[in-house]
């Protein structure tokens, strides 16, 4: 190739010559715009220690947000400190109960409890209280030290004779107790003791004892430990007028099916109003041991 030839590739026009020196300018400023743009390192450094900052004041709020709700409650208004310390729960009053944090209600409850003849065998009772927060009793257990037997490390009570702690329980009337007042019988629970009452208000209240061990939930071995403790007072039942109810009315009693409600309805609109108590015999539905069970629920008038 001639010499001519090779000049030739390296020879530009004016508007070759404003375009590459024009591209070369954008290259450069490329190349350093990152620079331009990026924070220098003692920004970097600032900003770091700024969210650092940050996020020790979320952790430092949390946790005397959490220090607040475990050592403090509010009281009309007031925020009171609560102090931890080694305490009997069947001889505390409730000035210590509300040193340790404890509501209003749930202070009224543990009281009521022990007015009725209730007692702490047990630190594990305690959860049984209605009201108690679970945290409240996880706070509290390790403080429980119940007058009377130790662990040999004393630490923690051990569960007196059931026997020793019955002597000590009253008779309750079971158409008269509440909550507190079941939950004092040996292996009796908050849970067992609702069902109780829930069974009571269904029935219209109890006539007999043994209505008691048809409680859904209750072991027969319990029952016969607090039967002893057990009194029934039937007077002020709840009754039935068996010629004015209507089909629902009949059927949400325990004892009366939809089956036999709906016959015994059938029976009043076909024969009219039923003479006596009865009367109700001649209804087909109605067995003999069906109308053992309700006679004490219904009435004519």
């Amino acid at each position: 190739m001639k010499a001519n030839q090779w000049k030739e590739y390296f020879i530009f026009t004016k508007k070759e010559r404003i375009g590459i020196i024009t591209m070369l300018i954008i290259l450069t400023g490329i190349w350093f715009l990152p620079a331009a743009f990026s924070p220098n390192d003692q920004t970097d450094i600032q900003n770091l220690e700024a969210f650092k900052a940050r996020i020790a004041a979320l952790q430092v709020k949390d946790t005397v947000a959490e220090l607040n709700a475990n050592d403090a409650y509010v009281e009309r208004g007031n925020t009171i400190a609560v102090s931890l310390f080694y305490f009997d729960p069947n001889t505390l009053p409730a000035s210590g109960w509300k040193k340790l944090g404890l509501q209003e209600k749930t202070i009224a409850t543990i009281t009521n409890y022990l007015d009725k003849g209730g007692k702490f065998r047990k630190p594990e009772e305690l959860s049984k209280i209605y009201g108690l927060r679970k945290t409240d009793y996880e706070r509290l257990a390790p403080y429980v030290k119940i007058e009377g037997i130790y662990h040999r490390e004393g630490k923690l009570p051990v569960e007196m004779p059931v026997q020793h702690e019955q002597k000590h329980i009253k008779a309750i009337d079971i158409n008269k107790a509440d909550t507190i007042m079941f939950i004092a019988l040996p292996g009796i629970g908050s849970k067992l003791a609702n069902r109780i009452i829930n069974f009571r208000q269904k029935l219209g209240g109890f006539y007999s004892v043994d209505q008691v061990a048809e409680v859904y939930g209750l072991p027969d071995s319990t029952f016969q430990k607090i039967r002893t403790k057990l009194v029934c007072d039937s007077k002020d039942i709840h009754r039935i007028n068996i010629n004015a109810a209507t089909l629902d009315e009949l059927k949400v009693h325990p004892y009366i099916k939809y089956q036999v409600a709906n016959a015994v309805i059938q029976y009043r609109n076909q024969h009219g109003n039923y003479t006596s108590v009865e009367a109700i015999k001649q209804v087909q539905a109605v067995t003999d041991e069906i109308f053992k069970k309700i006679e004490p629920y219904i009435t004519v008038h």
